[in-house]
């Protein structure tokens, strides 16, 4: 599918990507689940997040989002008859254990039990993320990810999922986007829990950064047979000019946006040789941690959705470095502003394929925003499908050219919160009335289902 040239045929098929290869919807407990105090959930950083005016797109908050926590059957079931036999959702930490840390809620572990077992009776295999975003209130008051003490909790918790969940649950995620939610959420300040500043983001990076090794160990320990990745947020990066200064911003952008999670990881450190002031890091780092955030994980997840271009700007502090917007680069782009460039999905495979230590890539996250508009009782989302055929083309390039994808899983199942944007971006596959709980197959839903039943 060329996006140019959306009259061009799309003539893929499953069998053509591999017999092994995987093919799924992924979602997120805030973003979907609702029942935000429901039997004795404990409070999570979103839930007060938002409660704060100003914080969110027209003051929306997750409070109900789609109610999948009581209509998870019905959703299920929707997903069987498409066809899509691989489901990523979240677990609420604070569902799990409400106040972070102690008591386990019968309740929160019931729930997820039911929603596990019925994926397994519909023949749908669940790959389950530890920590989508959602930290309790409760660790929050006592610094969250900027108290090393994290590390004790997230080992705790990774370890009542795994006891609970591991003898049905195979495929695991241990965090999703960690330079996504420590930097708008303890740099920026613009997603939960809204703190600023490198005071905050250096030391949640590092605990992040040492949280993925600890999941993915508790993980091997307590669940035979496990399947285990963790996932990353990644731009293709590329300089707005041809000038020496770009070509450096890009380099500061990209070491900051792509590398400096899996880096560390793989044992190489922390890519301070683009970034200077990611030196500071280093009053955080006790002896052996470098050492102890290596882990050989089964698989990596990348979540690509655009590229970035980037220009050189002095104001711009400790980068020297500034995006320059899609919507003022004469580009297509989607509704968040994101430039429609498929090439970028590939570009992301080659380049973490580059890595020694990184055994597979699964996309477990690839999708877009458009004006999704309800007519007659359908929507005829055309954007969407020709958005995600396009990838879905660069990703079969990847493999044709012998790059190690193994998976492909579509951002988003039904419309859901989409964190500070509230439910104004519609990613879904289905649409969500969220006044009346109504779900509809869209058009690029209805593709979807053939394309996994072709």
């Amino acid at each position: 599918m060329d996006f140019n040239n959306p009259q061009k045929p799309f003539n893929l098929k499953p069998q053509d990507f591999g017999k092994d290869f995987v093919f799924g919807v992924s979602t997120a407990a805030y973003q979907i689940e609702g029942a935000h105090t429901q039997h004795d959930k404990g409070i999570s950083i979103w839930d007060h997040f938002t409660s704060k005016k100003g914080n969110i797109f027209n003051n929306q908050h997750g409070q109900i989002a789609c109610d999948f926590y009581n209509r998870f059957e019905e959703d299920i079931l929707l997903m069987q008859s498409m066809n899509i036999k691989h489901f990523r959702f979240s677990l609420a930490w604070s569902r799990i254990i409400p106040n972070g840390t102690g008591m386990v809620s019968i309740e929160g572990v019931d729930f997820y039990n039911r929603v596990i077992n019925f994926c397994l009776k519909c023949g749908i295999t669940p790959w389950v993320t530890l920590y989508h975003w959602d930290l309790p209130q409760n660790l929050q008051n006592q610094g969250g990810w900027v108290n090393r003490d994290v590390l004790s909790w997230f080992e705790n918790y990774a370890q009542v999922c795994a006891t609970h969940f591991g003898d049905r649950v195979k495929n695991w995620m241990v965090l999703n986007e960690p330079m996504v939610f420590t930097g708008a959420g303890y740099f920026l300040g613009v997603h939960a829990p809204g703190t600023k500043g490198l005071k905050n983001f250096l030391p949640a990076v590092h605990h992040a950064m040492l949280c993925q090794a600890i999941g993915g160990s508790v993980l091997r320990a307590l669940v035979p047979n496990a399947h285990i990745g963790t996932t990353f947020s990644c731009s293709q990066i590329t300089p707005f000019r041809n000038t020496a200064k770009d070509i450096l911003a890009a380099k500061k952008a990209d070491a900051l946006l792509n590398r400096l999670f899996i880096e560390p990881l793989l044992g190489m450190g922390y890519p301070a040789e683009h970034v200077a002031v990611l030196k500071r890091i280093e009053s955080y780092i006790k002896p052996q941690d470098l050492k102890n955030a290596v882990f050989d994980f089964d698989f990596i997840g990348v979540q690509n959705y655009t590229r970035e271009m980037v220009r050189h700007h002095y104001l711009v502090p400790y980068l020297r470095a500034k995006i320059v917007k899609a919507s003022k680069r004469n580009v297509k782009t989607t509704l968040m502003d994101w430039e429609v460039y498929p090439p970028s999905i590939y570009n992301m495979i080659e380049r973490f394929n580059q890595y020694k230590g990184i055994k597979k890539i699964i996309i477990t996250e690839n999708g877009a925003a458009f004006p999704d508009m309800l007519v007659d009782g359908k929507v005829h989302d055309k954007e969407r499908l020709h958005y995600l055929q396009a990838y879905l083309e660069q990703v079969h390039k990847a493999k044709k050219d012998g790059l190690n994808v193994a998976g492909y899983f579509v951002w988003t199942f039904t419309d859901n919160f989409e964190w500070a944007e509230g439910y104004h971006p519609r990613f879904g596959l289905v649409y969500t009335n969220f006044s009346t709980q109504k779900r509809i197959k869209k058009a690029s839903g209805a593709w979807y289902k053939a394309f996994l039943e072709s």
